[in-house]
């Protein structure tokens, strides 16, 4: 049965009695409560002088000595936390950028995985915060992309400055005042259409693999086709989830033969290097009857026919939202005013290879 607040109180302050001083994350896991929630109970009862707050440990009054010690720091350096769904794909470039900026100014990443699961995100903040990090990279599991029913109430009750990587919340939804820095993804998928139009190509789709980034890229390819009034083939942009690949060939075989598609943007590369040559065991090649390009550019350029890709700006992503926290974390250590808050958003660029030719589909304008 969980304990009222008051009950809780005087559990704490026997617990902290008893032993002279426990860790912030030690007591939490006694009492059956979340880190975040005891926090809050220990500076309630510091200011009330009933017990002391040090870093990341709650002492008994005149007992400092038996406080435990802190985990050693770099020497004039932050500890930063970073929170990501996986190492794989995008984010390893991500996580390095990040690292490498923490670094250059003597600090610390250290790094929580969540796997996609919206429920461990939560759990790896306490968890960061509660071993001393100070401030807080996260790049939460939403797999809408956008906060929904709450999704944002535990980064805004979050006590140590954040930033959002590769995320974003709409107007409006708390979780917007927070500092971010993404991939303007929607431009990206511009400049996919805009090399597909350049080539001739005047009837195009959209294969996108479900997931936080689907909304971005299908918006920019709409808006791009509408601005350029190059016919999208019908249900365009085609939303799959991930590892359907029966579904997308059927649908591309079908979009060339029967409706006259030359086009096709795909995410994710790695989603499109599987697609090719079950494309071409149907009869369609790529790049003659169907121009391919890929989105993220992980391992795109590895492939059988080498991938033209929209690739995201990874590196820079972890490297500014560092630079970002570094300063936020900087202006409160010397009292200054803190600088307005932040969106960033940094544009992909389109790397040329094999897999779109290099002239006009037969019969097309130019």
């Amino acid at each position: 049965m969980r304990l009222h607040v008051d009950q809780r109180h005087e559990r704490v302050l026997e617990l902290v009695r008893e032993r002279g001083s426990l860790r912030v994350a030690e007591l939490a896991a006694e009492l059956g409560v979340s880190a975040v929630t005891l926090r809050r109970d220990a500076e309630t009862l510091a200011a009330q002088g009933r017990v002391q707050r040090l870093h990341g440990a709650v002492v008994w009054p005149g007992d400092t000595a038996a406080a435990p010690e802190p985990r050693p720091e770099p020497a004039g350096g932050a500890v930063i936390g970073m929170i990501v769904p996986t190492t794989n794909y995008i984010f390893a470039d991500i996580v390095r950028g990040a690292r490498e900026a923490v670094g250059a100014q003597g600090g610390r990443l250290v790094l929580g995985v969540s796997g996609y699961v919206d429920t461990e995100d939560s759990v790896q903040a306490e968890h960061l915060v509660a071993g001393g990090a100070q401030g807080l990279l996260v790049a939460p599991s939403r797999f809408g992309g956008v906060p929904e029913d709450g999704q944002e109430k535990w980064l805004m009750e979050c006590e140590v400055p954040t930033v959002l990587v590769e995320r974003s919340a709409l107007p409006g939804n708390p979780a917007a005042d927070l500092d971010r820095v993404r991939t303007d993804r929607a431009h990206g998928a511009a400049l996919a259409v805009g090399h597909f139009a350049a080539l001739g190509h005047r009837r195009i789709t959209a294969v996108l693999q479900e997931g936080p980034h689907a909304v971005q890229i299908g918006a920019g390819f709409q808006a791009a086709v509408r601005s350029r009034g190059i016919d999208v083939d019908e249900g365009a942009p085609s939303v799959r989830e991930h590892g359907d690949y029966d579904a997308s060939v059927d649908y591309l075989v079908k979009a060339v033969r029967e409706r006259g598609v030359t086009a096709a943007l795909v995410h994710s590369d790695e989603d499109a290097i599987v697609l090719v040559p079950r494309l071409q065991a149907r009869g369609v090649r790529v790049p003659d009857d169907l121009a391919l390009i890929a989105y993220d550019d992980e391992v795109a350029g590895l492939a059988d026919v080498p991938l033209t890709a929209v690739a995201p700006p990874k590196h820079a992503v972890g490297d500014l939202a560092a630079k970002l926290l570094l300063r936020c974390l900087a202006e409160r250590a010397t009292g200054e005013r803190p600088s307005p808050r932040q969106h960033l958003d940094l544009l992909p660029e389109l790397r040329i290879r094999s897999s779109c030719g290099g002239t006009p589909p037969t019969g097309s304008a130019s």
